[in-house]
């Protein structure tokens, strides 16, 4: 039984109207639509600065006294406008509002390079913080909020530059009209505006001033030549904050008088409250209240609010709750792959299609089955959102406190649950401690929950803010997993390797199917995303085909999405191939790539250089495994060492190389490979799987997940492919091409290909 059942119509009936607006256009002629409606943009500023950044429609009042804003130009939207970004304080200090969420990524320190590169800003001297929910926050290319697709630097580069460009450009402005010069007369350095004769003003001196110049239409930027902050290795803004421990996240938000709910979920997706006894946890010292609740799915949950998280945590463990999960469908992992393989052994829906007569002919063929586990998100900070309701009736008022990916959605879910208008909510952004796609849920699951337990404690007399908060089991228990997946394959090739016919089907739930999303993500009943990192680059006649069955399972997007089993079926087939005709993998993958994949081979190959692959030797019983991946539009290559020990895959040494166009902070690059590699080593490990039997989730915190842990790091080296191009996305693109890497590795070892995940080697 399918969660998402809403129709398009309902679904954009409660959005914001700029998501709906594109949704709109859509459905009328499967087209983006270029104007999206945008609220209008709220620009002030205070007698400290130039700039505050915005102070939203959507947020709480902000204190100081307002000043006249600088003229825009007619047409100039709210998210080209420096108000919206950049504050200038009398100090000299710059502050810059990052229209994203920062979780680990670095966004908040590569965006300030960007903005703070075409301002001629001193970078020792710029901070950045949260946007919020505001529409001057959408990304310039969707058009809505959100933070996800490694798409922060990709679609906001030219728009973060412009920003710090126009900023520019009315200082200097500012300047030349106090000391009565041409503008052209003038140039900027490290926070300084140079006039003739060497007259210097600050920032600082100039922002007030500044400030009420025009926002230039129009401008001009750097040549990448003269780039003196992008580029360069970059210690992250946040850094000495959370290597201290001086860093808040969401989890930290403290408020006077604050309570902590937790709820009891039920075991089984959607099901109901038969029954509940809740004596004992009311005689729980600290313990406020007992709540029964409403789910955003549909179902019901038991929350426990108190004075602390412990409090409310004993209060639930005290519970005794009768579940009706009748009606709701039971999901079992051993039955579901049994179904699963049934279903990939029928062509399904056609994604791509080529003649496959020439299969039955072929002088070397190779069927395979691969398996891929439901994976849970587990960032390190679990779920949370504070909420504090004022007012009551149509007169209430609401603001959140939550680590979001895409806070204007949580406005519309927040108001749509408490029933009061977008603009009576306001959201504070918070620093998130990881997500992974978690974060950013078009249910917004936990956002909707922690309005729902606000609300009805409320209504229970409780005036305190409350904090709702998940614990590691809620969350490793709580859904939305990345898909479980079964792939079929049949492969027909000649003794040069050359691929005749290649026949795929992909087996697994739809993430896309019953949101906003489905009229631009599903074609021909084809989740996009369930086969986005198949074939390319590689030129091979392929009919690939998807069934996309529903169940009682909630599944989202998991960092870098499809390409977590795509890359690993194709990088592993590829290798198959190579190995049945006896040549080297990497220059059968440079022969079989399509003409144009340039990007491909240089990352493929510097990542050989710098490894020694073919040149070194290696210790006794370890292994070369070679793996490269597009997604997101940057290339990852890997060239991996690894070994059996004790019967167990070890993995040694990693060298990456890295085709993400211009890399703004290669710092930060290098910090996202060895994440990812980290990730994808994740998938590998015995025990990283999410299981389900009878309906339950039978995984519950780490002892049971498996992470991996230090032990388990292999050493990285990471190189990047030079270029001035527009940097392309790194946040997910270092998790795919690890574990067929590794794969590789060890069926060089073993003559034996590892087609399920985590790996089994018996």
């Amino acid at each position: 039984m399918h969660l998402h059942t809403h129709t398009a119509k309902q679904i954009r009936a409660h959005l914001p109207p700029a998501i709906a607006h594109r949704l709109e256009a859509h459905e009328a002629d499967d087209g983006a639509a270029d104007g999206i409606a945008r609220r209008s943009f709220l620009k002030i500023a205070t007698a400290s600065g130039f700039a505050l950044g915005a102070f939203p429609l959507l947020a709480a009042e902000p204190q100081g006294a307002p000043a006249a804003a600088a003229a825009a130009p007619a047409g100039l939207k709210a998210d080209q406008q420096p108000a919206a970004f950049v504050k200038i304080a009398r100090d000299g200090s710059v502050t810059v509002t990052v229209n994203r969420l920062e979780f680990g990524q670095g966004t908040h320190t590569g965006l300030a390079m960007v903005l703070a590169e075409e301002l001629d800003a001193d970078w020792s001297r710029v901070s950045a913080v949260h946007g919020n929910a505001d529409p001057a926050y959408n990304d310039p290319a969707f058009g809505m909020q959100i933070t996800g697709g490694s798409t922060a630097i990709k679609n906001s580069y030219t728009q973060y530059r412009e920003l710090g460009a126009r900023t520019r450009a009315m200082l200097l402005s500012a300047a030349a009209k106090q000391w009565n010069v041409p503008v052209d007369s003038l140039a900027a350095e490290r926070g300084v505006v140079i006039g003739p004769g060497g007259k210097k003003l600050t920032y600082g001196a100039l922002a007030d001033a500044a400030m009420q110049q025009p926002v230039p239409a129009q401008v001009v930027l750097k040549d990448p030549s003269r780039f003196k902050i992008i580029g360069q290795p970059t210690t992250r803004i946040d850094a000495k904050a959370k290597s201290s421990g001086k860093q808040n996240f969401g989890i930290d938000v403290r408020l006077p008088g604050m309570l902590t709910a937790v709820l009891a979920h039920p075991p089984v997706f959607g099901s109901k409250v038969a029954k509940v006894d809740d004596a004992a946890a009311r005689a729980v010292p600290g313990v406020k209240a007992v709540l029964r609740v409403p789910l955003h799915d549909g179902g019901e949950g038991v929350a426990v609010v108190a004075d602390g998280y412990w409090a409310a945590k004993q209060g639930r463990e005290a519970l005794k709750i009768d579940w009706d999960d009748s009606g709701r469908e039971k999901v079992d992992s051993v039955k579901q792959l049994a179904a699963y393989r049934a279903l990939a052994a029928t062509t399904g829906n056609i994604k791509h299609d080529a003649d496959m007569a020439p299969l039955a002919g072929a002088p070397q063929k190779i069927s395979a089955e691969f398996v891929f586990p439901y994976l849970a998100h587990a960032p390190m900070e679990p779920l949370n959102c504070t909420v504090q309701l004022t007012g009551t009736g149509a007169a209430t008022k609401a603001t959140l406190w939550t680590g979001t990916q895409m806070p204007g959605l949580e406005v519309a879910a927040a108001a749509r649950t408490l029933g009061i208008k977008p603009e009576q909510v306001a959201v504070n952004v918070q620093m998130a401690g990881g997500g992974f796609g978690r974060r950013g849920l078009l249910t917004s699951d936990f956002v909707v929950e922690a309005c729902i337990i606000a609300k009805a404690a409320q209504a229970a007399g409780i005036t305190a803010p409350v904090r709702t908060l998940w614990s590691r089991e809620d969350d490793v228990r709580g859904g939305y997993y990345r898909p479980m997946h079964v792939h079929r394959a049949e492969i027909g090739f000649d003794a040069e390797g050359k691929v005749l016919a290649w026949d795929h089907v992909i087996v697994g739930q739809s993430i896309m199917a019953g949101t906003f999303f489905e009229p631009m993500m599903l074609k021909n009943g084809v989740d996009e995303t369930a086969v986005e990192g198949m074939r390319a680059p590689y030129t091979v006649p392929m009919r690939l085909s998807a069934h996309h069955p529903k169940l009682n399972v909630p599944v989202l997007w998991w960092r870098s999405v499809g390409s977590t089993h795509t890359g690993y079926v194709m990088e592993t087939l590829i290798d198959d191939i190579a190995r049945a005709t006896k040549q080297d993998p990497v220059a059968y993958r440079m022969k079989l790539m399509d003409a144009k994949a340039v990007r491909h081979r240089a990352a493929l190959q510097l990542a050989v250089d710098k490894s020694g692959y073919g040149k070194k030797t290696l210790a006794p019983g370890r292994a070369w495994g070679v793996a490269v991946h597009e997604s997101f539009s940057s290339i990852v290559a890997y060239v991996v060492e690894a070994s059996v020990v004790d019967g167990t895959p070890k993995l040694h040494q990693v060298t990456a190389g890295v085709h993400c166009n211009l890399a703004v902070n290669p710092k930060s690059v290098e910090a996202q490979i060895q994440g990812g590699a980290l990730m994808g080593l994740s998938m590998c490990l015995p025990g990283a799987a999410i299981t389900l039997k009878d309906g339950v989730v039978e995984q519950s915190n780490f002892g049971d997940f498996a992470v991996p842990r230090i032990t388990d790091m292999p050493a990285i080296a990471v190189h990047i492919v030079p270029s001035a191009d527009a940097p392309t996305g790194m946040g997910e693109p270092g998790v795919p091409p690890l574990a067929p890497a590794f794969a590789n590795a060890i069926a060089s070892l073993t003559g034996k290909p590892l087609r399920e995940l985590p790996f089994k080697l018996a």
